[in-house]
């Protein structure tokens, strides 16, 4: 069985075969002047068959509908037809995405810019229930006063109860009076904000709210000093000093056991450290360390991950991972251990995110004391981590000791320094202890623990619970409450005009899509009688892709006689009865066309015009056969002759498939009329003409009077017995004259010149006298004398030689100002080195040929001898064996003035560093040592006379960038430059230019001088360790030496 071809399904009829039909109808019309409806049927093309499935719609059938709409399952970028989801997105943003579904999940806070620090801050706090509480039942009296209470106590209500899926900071923020662009320190602004609220709360009527900060906050310490004579502590050992948090150092310590340790260690005062004992009335050696008197309630420890660069006078991060336990027993640590033990649970974990100490992003981890869930606060987004303050082991990047590891290790406890046993724990509280885990992190950055009580059953992790949604009326104040229910209100006014307005956008899509689906399936005419309307594409096209379509417009589809002429067949469909009348009823407008108002006068019209298109075509078939004889100079002996363009002639030959004349076919004669009037002589430029029949010339009138009937001078006739203007041609034959005579006087100069313009290397010999001309003038002079034929005057004449070699003398000294190019000897033979710049050596003749040409007097040269530096007495003979093997130079006369030369290099090399916006190439070198080929080619461009040899030519780009700089570049922004492309950090770049090293990061470019085009080249030490680009661009833009401003002019900072 064969498979059935679909080649040729949907094939488009060729347009040669249908012009040719409507070609035939025309004729057959214009003959018979009768027009039968077969004739309507074809001009119009009603009698093509509907198609479907066509790729695109086919402009030559009116009754194709295809491609107005996209496939079934299509889409477009635009209008109807556009995806559902961006048609709803252009409703604006949906406020019901940021719903949140319960109270029970926490509400994120927006960051105005650089506020994550004071968000992670806030939620840490918010989610402790004891302070939550205590601000909540702040009096009115006290939160009117101070606008930070108030705002507080507002953002915390919105947490608490808001619909809203995170709550804007702003008012908070601003309330402060803080920088909400600037990044700042976390465990700075707790310490600072938990000191406000304690001056702001001494005004509490209540003695609960007074003392709300000290009694969750607040522990003591005291630094005890002891003599090791008597034993006895300084009476300073005896006061208690408040702490807020412990500061604790992990630089070289790897858990919370150790950091604590090392902050309650005994110290050895020795030497000139010793501590003045008044008991014993001397200096003496003592001990000192610090203790712990009281706990809080909930225990902060500031992990102290900066540490200062003296040298840098930077601080930078410590990365290191620093483990600590969900369950922390701290009785053991105090100075006076109590019965019951003090226990504390891990209860939330503040992170820094970044490498770099003054950037970077705060999120933090909190347990919710309720669920024992555990969230993840990235300011708007909040996380849910399940039961592992880190997620699932298994899935975080922050992992946790196993059970059974934990198990196998002794659990101890700090007591001032030293480790003892759990003695005092019951057997339960120690298994409970050993079971504990231990996370690690090496972004944690502060830790918060809660203690746990004997009644603390809301530390008792849940699993099984499911809190419904909080009665905020029954855990809010009555001013709260009213306003966060109000805003819940509007919030859900809000969602719900936006649905509204989405259902109404999404079922009026779907309606107007079953609408023009409907329509253009009812749109084909399936027979000959059926009635029909006639409806402009254009409109059709955006009716159907519209979501909101105008009224009806055929207006561009008619002739002037109100009618529809079968030219505009492209530009119109042809539609049923039954479409053409719901389109009109819903949408209006007109005029309506139906299949009686098809335009008989442009069919007759068009008939016409179609017999003149092919008239003119075979016309100027015919033309086309005398015009190329008359290129061939055959004019079939036709007396009236004409002259026309040669080259307008060939461009009108060449243009095919014409069928009226265009503007190429005005202007026959144009470029052959001079500015007289009259007709040019053939030698001018642009003047070469044809000799055309009588025929032939009236037919080129004929058609450019047609384009441009009032241009009365591009058809201007020139028979061909017409004579050339007499001024034309007597100007041309002057300027033919001249250039005899120059092109002699240039044979002249080259047969005299013969050598010099050979372009051979000149042989020098020591002792002769030659003389001195600027290499540049002397390669013009070549150019001009050697250009010949037609362009013997094109080329320019050089200036005058006199006057140049007058420019090369300095005026204060009567010096030389340029220095000759070096002359070198190889195989015993003496040359110059050719350059385009410098003065060139020439024979003593070729400078008095010179001195007559441009009238001149020999003396007025500059004449230069060559002899040995060393002895510039030596006789000729004598120093030939010896050239190869000894320096040559050049002595000239008048002398070279070492001055003026010294002045002008020394402007041009400040010139040449004053750059902007240039390249130089960076190679990356991974070799022991740099390629010869680098060095050379370090050099080389900066002298752009010398020479570069194959092996410099040869250097391909491999691992090379190129980078571009300005002269006032530093080497440290070059050096950021390669780590940026290379990867290698700045301290451990080793840059060269040749074998010259480039130090200095604080010097330009042009301090090196380093010019544009030059090539450098890289070395990695590998000294330092690796790190991300980032943090030094950070600290780079925050300003390494920059006083940091902290939180100045906020009301953390003020007393």
């Amino acid at each position: 069985m064969t498979r059935p071809s679909t080649r040729n399904k949907n094939k488009r009829q060729r347009q040669d075969d249908t012009e040719d039909i409507l070609s035939e109808i025309s004729r057959n019309i214009h003959a018979n002047g009768e027009i039968s409806e077969s004739d309507i049927y074809k001009l119009y093309r009603i009698s093509k068959k509907v198609c479907e499935g066509c790729r695109t719609n086919l402009k030559d059938s009116p009754n194709c509908f295809c491609g107005i709409i996209p496939a079934p399952n299509g889409v477009r970028k635009i209008g109807l037809w556009q995806k559902m989801s961006e048609i709803i997105s252009s409703l604006g943003p949906n406020p019901c995405k940021d719903l949140r579904s319960s109270t029970s999940t926490p509400a994120g806070l927006t960051n105005l810019g650089a506020t994550c620090y004071a968000n992670s801050i806030l939620q840490c706090l918010y989610m402790n229930t004891s302070f939550r509480s205590g601000i909540f039942t702040l009096d009115i009296d006290l939160l009117s006063k101070h606008p930070v209470l108030y705002q507080l106590s507002r953002l915390f209500a919105q947490l608490h109860s808001s619909t809203h899926a995170f709550i804007d900071s702003d008012p908070f923020i601003e309330t402060l009076e803080l920088d909400n662009g600037v990044q700042q320190d976390s465990h700075e602004f707790l310490t600072l904000f938990l000191s406000l609220l304690e001056r702001s709360l001494v005004l509490s009527k209540s003695s609960e709210s007074r003392n709300m900060i000290q009694d969750l906050f607040r522990g003591r310490v005291s630094h005890v000093t002891r003599c090791s004579v008597c034993g006895r502590d300084s009476e300073a050992s005896s006061k208690l000093e408040d702490f807020y948090e412990l500061e604790l150092n992990i630089k070289g310590l790897s858990d919370l056991s150790m950091s604590l340790e090392e902050y309650l260690s005994v110290e050895e005062l020795h030497g000139e450290n010793q501590y003045f004992c008044e008991s014993c009335g001397l200096r003496i050696d003592a001990t000192r360390s610090i203790k712990l008197r009281e706990l809080p309630s909930v225990l902060n420890f500031q992990l102290k991950r900066y540490v200062f660069l003296p040298k840098s006078n930077t601080k930078k991060k410590i990365t290191s991972k620093f483990s600590f336990p969900r369950i922390l027993d701290m009785s053991q640590s105090m100075t006076d251990p109590s019965d019951s033990a003090l226990i504390y649970d891990l209860s939330a974990i503040l992170i820094h995110k970044g490498t770099a100490a003054n950037s970077g992003h705060y999120i933090a981890h909190i347990k919710d004391e309720n669920t024992g869930q555990w969230w993840e606060f990235d300011d708007e987004h909040v996380s849910k981590l399940g039961f592992h303050p880190f997620g699932e082991p298994s899935k975080s990047s922050e992992k946790s000791v196993s059970n059974e590891e934990i198990r196998c290790k002794e659990v101890t406890n700090i007591s001032n320094g030293a480790k003892k046993c759990n003695t005092r724990l019951s057997s339960s509280e120690k298994l409970a202890l050993s079971c504990g885990e231990i996370f690690s992190s090496s972004d944690a950055y502060m830790l918060m623990y809660n203690r746990k009580t004997i009644e603390g059953d809301s530390n008792i992790i849940r699993k099984n619970s499911d809190p419904a949604d909080i009665d905020i009326g029954s855990t809010l104040p009555i001013h709260l409450f009213k306003e966060i229910h109000e805003l819940n209100a509007s919030y859900a006014k809000s969602c719900e005009e936006y649905q509204q307005k989405k259902d109404v956008c999404v079922s009026h899509i779907t309606e107007r899509r079953k609408e023009v689906r409907l329509i253009l399936s009812e749109a084909p005419v399936h027979s000959l009688e059926d009635p029909y309307f006639w409806v402009s594409t254009e409109w059709l096209r955006q009716w159907a892709d519209n979501i909101e379509p105008s009224v009806i417009d055929n207006s561009k589809i008619q002739c002037t006689h109100g009618s529809v002429p079968f030219q505009n067949i492209p530009f119109m469909k042809r539609v049923s009865g039954t479409a053409w009348h719901k389109l009109l009823s819903k949408y209006g407008g007109g005029p309506a066309l139906s299949n009686e108002n098809q335009c008989i006068e442009c069919i007759k019209e068009g008939a016409k015009n179609a017999i003149c298109v092919g008239d003119y075509r075979d016309r100027r078939v015919l033309m086309c056969q005398l015009a190329r004889e008359a290129l061939t100079g055959n004019h079939l002996d036709d007396n009236n002759l004409y002259y026309v363009s040669k080259s307008w002639l060939i461009q009108w030959l060449r243009r095919k498939n014409v069928d009226f004349p265009c503007e190429a076919d005005a202007s026959p004669t144009a470029s052959l009329r001079c500015s007289h009037g009259g007709l040019l002589p053939e030698q001018a430029s642009g003047a070469k003409r044809v000799i055309v029949t009588e025929n032939l010339w009236l037919f080129y009138c004929e058609s450019a009077n047609t384009v441009k009937p009032d241009d009365a001078f591009g058809c201007l006739p020139f028979p061909a017995n017409s004579i050339p203007c007499e001024e034309c041609s007597k100007e041309l034959t002057e300027v033919t004259c001249h250039e005899d005579n120059l092109r002699s006087l240039k044979l002249i100069q080259r047969e005299e010149h013969d050598k010099l313009i050979s372009g051979k290397s000149l042989v020098l010999e020591l002792g002769c006298k030659y003389f001195l001309v600027p290499s540049s003038w002397l390669a013009k002079w070549k150019a001009y004398v050697t250009t010949t034929g037609k362009n013997i005057s094109s080329s320019a004449e050089p200036e005058n030689l006199g006057e140049l070699v007058d420019s090369l003398k300095c005026k204060k000294h009567s010096c030389l100002l340029e220095r000759p190019s070096e002359v070198i000897c190889k195989r015993g033979i003496i040359t110059q080195k050719s350059s385009e710049n410098g003065l060139t050596l020439i024979p003593n003749k070729d400078w008095e040929l010179f001195c007559k040409e441009w009238t001149i007097t020999i003396e007025k040269g500059i004449s230069a001898e060559i002899h040995f530096a060393d002895d510039i007495s030596c006789k000729v003979d004598e120093a030939k064996d010896e050239s190869e093997t000894r320096t040559l130079i050049i002595k000239t006369n008048p002398e070279i003035c070492e001055v003026c030369i010294g002045e002008q290099e020394s402007c041009e090399l400040i010139r040449k560093l004053n750059y902007r916006n240039e390249d130089i190439r960076v190679f990356l070198v991974t070799s022991k040592e740099a390629p010869k080929s680098l060095l050379e080619a370090s050099w080389t461009n900066s002298k752009p006379d010398r020479r570069i040899s194959k092996r410099s030519r040869r250097l391909g780009k491999g691992n090379s960038v190129s980078l571009n700089v300005s002269c006032s570049t530093t080497i440290y922004q070059l050096k950021m430059m390669i780590w940026e492309n290379f990867g290698v950090v700045k301290e451990n770049q080793q840059l060269h230019k040749g074998s010259m090293e480039i130090e200095d990061d604080i010097a330009t470019l042009a301090d090196k001088s380093i010019f544009p085009g030059d090539i450098l080249w890289v070395k990695d030490s590998g000294f330092y360790d690796n790190r991300d680009i980032a943090d030094e661009l950070s600290e780079g833009k925050n300003g390494s030496n920059k006083t940091e401003e902290g939180f100045r002019g906020s009301l953390l900072a003020s007393d």
